[in-house]
């Protein structure tokens, strides 16, 4: 496990305090787009800047599903398709979306699914990239409309293959991000996501991954801002490629990290938070953010974890199946500077990163697994106000 020097020579910088803004708690300089929709009353129980327009990052592969969904039973998928479509909704695939974007004629899902399901906030790329189905835009409203379509008037085999893929969310994306953040972080299974990350560069917790394309068609990953090569291979965007072009009405260049889906049983309710963040922020601060905005969210029919929330510090932090390195390989990485919900807390190997030592190590429920105490901001060894771990 890697630490950083901030670690090593004091304690780590708070997360600045929330601010409250119309019943939903937002972090400083983070802008926010908000709806929460209860199925089961009809109504809405948050709604915060809901029509403000964002990129949509991967929160569009639930058009592009749709779009290629429309004329197919998803039962009867020859088995590429399948497992492309299975990878892009459970791991924000990159390279599968690009090869259905292609296939759909790029711009015209838009232009089909809008319509179509009512979109009133949803917009094509500006003119000129095309390509990038990631900038897409979209309003937290409008992605309401989208999970209703899915859930109260797509064909019952769309819906439950959509959906079906949602719920079954891997904690790391396909290019080494991990996704199970906002609606994951904060409520208790059931819950079905679809995640969007956007301009935070190669470091996003689990083992770092290279984007990749398929040769003959340009694609461009919203989750590093990749350009396509001259060779068939992706490279980090260029200074002016991040730039919006002039008279662009959504913002392309701040980081975006957005949690979208349903919580509760039957779905009840649909849960869409786009977020943008200042220009430079790490991964695991934006994570933390939406973790925090969304936990103040009014769900009704969510059940909120157990456990104490710490802040942590230093990169590549392993979490680990037992309380020891020795013949427990880990099973992730948390994003560097995260916070994390501690349920319980044990005594294993004795760990030494300089100048600390430590025996105790913490039992993180939503990775199934423990860190050392020594990277969890907290003075002392043992975290005050958590339990014992029971005996195994």
């Amino acid at each position: 496990m890697a630490a950083t020097a901030l670690g090593l020579t004091g304690a780590p910088p708070a997360v600045a305090a929330p601010a409250r803004s119309a019943g939903v708690e937002v972090p400083a300089g983070v802008t926010a787009g908000v709806a929460v929709f209860d199925r089961t009353t009809g109504t809405f129980t948050e709604r915060l800047n809901e029509n403000a327009q964002f990129r949509s990052a991967s929160v569009v592969k639930l058009l592009i599903a749709l779009d290629f969904l429309r004329t197919r039973d998803p039962r009867q998928l020859p088995a590429p398709d399948r497992t492309r479509l299975d990878s892009m909704l459970r791991s924000s695939d990159d390279t599968a979306a690009g090869f259905y974007w292609t296939l759909g004629g790029r711009t015209a899902i838009i232009q089909r699914t809008a319509p179509e399901i009512g979109l009133t906030g949803t917009s094509n790329p500006p003119s000129g990239m095309e390509d990038y189905w990631g900038y897409v835009a979209t309003t937290a409203a409008d992605t309401v409309r989208i999970y209703r379509h899915l859930l109260e008037t797509a064909p019952a085999p769309v819906r439950d293959y959509v959906m079906g893929n949602l719920r079954q969310s891997t904690r790391c994306g396909t290019d080494g991000f991990d996704q199970h953040f906002g609606i994951a972080g904060s409520f208790v299974r059931p819950w079905a996501l679809k995640q969007g990350w956007s301009g935070f560069g190669a470091s996003g917790g689990c083992t770092p991954k290279p984007p990749t394309t398929v040769p003959g068609y340009a694609a461009a990953s919203q989750e590093v801002r990749a350009t396509p090569g001259a060779d068939g291979r992706t490279a980090r965007g260029t200074a002016s490629q991040r730039t919006p072009r002039a008279g662009a009405a959504v913002d392309l260049t701040r980081e975006a990290l957005h949690t979208t889906g349903t919580v509760g049983a039957g779905d009840r309710t649909i849960v869409a938070v786009f977020t943008l963040h200042p220009d430079g922020t790490p991964y695991g601060t934006a994570y933390t953010a939406v973790n925090r905005l969304t936990r103040s969210l009014d769900v009704p029919g969510a059940t909120r974890p157990a456990g104490t929330w710490f802040g942590t510090w230093g990169a590549g932090v392993n979490v680990r199946p037992q309380p020891t390195t020795v013949n427990s390989p880990p099973l992730t990485t948390l994003p560097a500077g995260v916070e994390v919900l501690v349920g319980c807390q044990k005594q294993g190997q004795e760990v030494t990163i300089p100048p600390y030592t430590n025996t105790w190590w913490a039992y993180l429920p939503q990775y199934g697994g423990y860190i050392t105490n020594i990277y969890v901001s907290s003075p002392g060894s043992q975290l005050p106000g958590v339990q014992t771990c029971a005996a195994s």
